[in-house]
Parts: C-alpha cells; structure tokens; sequence
C-alpha cells in the first residue's frame, strides 16, 4: 500500500505548486546558505524540501496537529515498523457495525464525515491513546498523522472545517494509510508562536509565510486540532468548534505590527517573504 506523502493534504495556502520555483530562487539568490528556518511552516512541503539542502532546517507552527505532523515525517527517534504495520492491519479490518458510538461520532457523524467513517475514526483516536505508553513517541505521532492523512479527503467539507457541507453523506471507502515518514538528523521543530521564537533562533535564511486570511487557521482546522488534542472539549456553535485558542495576530486588524515585530527580531542574513498580493 503506498504511503501517504506530505503534500496529500488540503490546506489553505499550501506551496506544493510553487515549491520549485520557491527553492530555485532561494538557492539562486543565497547559494552559500547552511541554516534554514521555516517559521510558519504549514504544510511543511518548504521545511521537506529544504531538509535535503541545508545543514540545520527549523520547522514551526503553532497548531498542536501540525506539530505532531512534523514530528511524524521528520523526528530522528526510535520507530518500529513491525508494531505500525500491526496497528495498520488491525484499523483496516475493523468493522463500523461492531464500534459504539463514540466522542467522534457523537459530534461529527454525518456532518463532517459520514457516520460508519466516524465510528472508525474515533475508534481508532481512541486506542491509540489507550496505547501510547506502549509507542515511541515517533510511533504514536506516525500513527495520528497517518489518521489525519488518511481521512483528508473524505471530509464532508471544501478542504477545512469552517463548515460542512449540508447534505446526505454517503459512506466512503478508505483505508488507514501510514504517512511517507522519515528520520531527519539536521532538523529542530518547534511549536511556537512565529514573535517569540524569532527572539531565540539564529539562521542564514528565515522562510515567512505568515496567514493572509483575517479568519483564524486554529478555527480552520479545528476538527484535526481535537483529534490531536484528544481532550474531548464540549463543542458549540453550528461548525462544532472548540473553545478558542491559538488565535494569531496575523489573522487580525493587527497583523502589520505583528509583522513588523517579526522582521525587527530575526537574526538572520536573509529573510525570504512568500504573500499573496490579491
């Protein structure tokens, strides 16, 4: 079964079509580089693509999912591939007729994911944790960035959690995939907001693509944020939301000032801006 590579997501502002051309000039304009910071990483597909070119890359986003992606894909920790094959074969042959209704389903059967789907997803969230005293920490993040990955697609939604869609589901056919991980010794990944962290990092390159959109990323991508979490909050409102957190000021009335902060704080020789100017 193939693995599921990092850019086999739906997120906003993702630069897997623009990767080449991002490094290309990156590499035209800095050729001497050895130190590379991604300070709002995302999708990570710029941190990926520069782990292979530089001697140290930092990778960050405050979101708790996409920590947890970053440490799957990229973490150089112990991992045993005898117990991930296990786990895949066990959640692949689970049956949604024989799984109680669970936090998951409870909340978001037949709204974000058909209900079979949620059974299986909560389920499997749900064992996992039950589990983790007996996984690496590698193995346990695999384990739920493979989840994420492998429901992505079959979300009820137009690529985020904003809103569903409002009209009958039908079960989808999916099956738990393991994420294309790997073991990166030159990588340091981080889970903070992008102001403070750039008052503790040195870097010849820092890479910012902060959030051009005045909603919040956290409440984008709320569904992913719980399951990660795994706090089981009391949700509300017609999206199902958590309580708010992780709110950033670039999402905000304030996001020049927290820009200009930004740039006055990196201590670095070059500062690489991606924006969109529509």
């Amino acid at each position: 079964m193939d693995k599921l590579t990092i850019e086999k997501r739906r997120y906003i502002g993702c630069k897997a079509k623009l990767i080449d051309w991002i490094i290309d000039t990156i590499q035209q304009e800095v050729p001497d580089a050895k130190l590379f910071c991604d300070i709002f990483a995302g999708t990570a597909v710029v941190s990926q693509r520069a782990i292979s070119l530089y001697k140290k890359v930092i990778i960050n986003d405050f979101l708790y999912s996409n920590n947890v992606i970053y440490k799957a894909f990229f973490e150089d920790s112990e991992y045993r591939q005898d117990v991930l094959n296990s786990y895949v074969e066990r959640y692949n042959n689970l049956s949604p007729d024989n799984i109680p209704t669970n936090y998951f389903s409870y909340n978001y059967g037949d709204k974000y994911f058909d209900m079979a789907s949620a059974k299986r997803i909560g389920f499997i969230r749900e064992d996992i944790e039950t589990h983790k005293r007996e996984l690496t920490e590698k193995e346990y993040c695999i384990l739920i960035t493979s989840l994420i990955y492998s429901i992505d697609r079959i979300a009820n939604t137009l690529g985020h959690f904003e809103a569903y869609i409002k009209k009958d589901i039908k079960v989808a056919e999916w099956n738990f995939r393991l994420v294309d991980f790997q073991c990166c010794k030159n990588v340091e990944i981080y889970r903070e907001d992008a102001n403070i962290l750039a008052r503790k990092i040195k870097s010849d390159i820092v890479y910012v693509d902060p959030p051009y959109n005045s909603r919040q990323y956290s409440r984008f991508y709320h569904v992913y944020e719980v399951l990660v979490k795994w706090e089981k909050p009391k949700l509300t409102g017609a999206a199902l939301k958590p309580p708010t957190e992780n709110m950033s000021e670039y999402c905000s009335s304030r996001a020049v000032d927290a820009f200009a902060d930004l740039i006055a704080h990196l201590n670095t020789r070059f500062i690489v801006v991606s924006y969109n100017n529509t």
